[in-house]
């Protein structure tokens, strides 16, 4: 099962701009640049993009977790909260904090936490934070 997205951008770093697209539609043709990604100008930028991502696969992810142990979750909220931050390496995503809050009737508290960091380490896009990347590039 694939999943693609895609991004374009013309210009500098700094008064350029780009888009991101996804192949389902969700996206198609959000705009971002370097002012809405170290600035404060409205919209989205990569980093927001995987915060997004990360709260919506945990949340996702705790669900599961919950129905294996016989619970019905009626409610998870999720925050994800990415530091992003220069280094002496360059500006990196330092971490992420997800802030979840949840309803589940007749939850034990206990079985809660193991489901949420059963959740956290099982969720794909949390793998993902931890994987190897590969990359081809050519110039056109």
């Amino acid at each position: 099962m694939d999943r693609k997205a895609s991004a374009q951008w013309t210009g500098g770093l700094r008064d350029g701009k780009g888009t991101v697209s996804t192949t389902s539609g969700a996206l198609k043709g959000v705009p971002y640049s370097f002012a809405m990604r170290f600035g404060d100008t409205p919209g989205t930028n990569p980093e927001e993009l995987v915060a997004a991502a990360h709260a919506g696969c945990f949340s996702m992810a705790l669900s599961g977790e919950l129905e294996k142990l016989g619970y019905r979750p009626e409610r998870i909220d999720t925050k994800a909260t990415l530091n992003f931050d220069k280094t002496d390496a360059g500006w990196t995503v330092k971490s992420i904090h997800l802030d979840v809050a949840a309803k589940v009737p007749g939850a034990d508290p206990a079985k809660f936490e193991s489901a949420a960091q059963a959740a956290e380490k099982g969720c794909p896009i949390s793998r993902l934070l931890r994987a190897d990347i590969t990359m081809s590039a050519k110039l056109v």
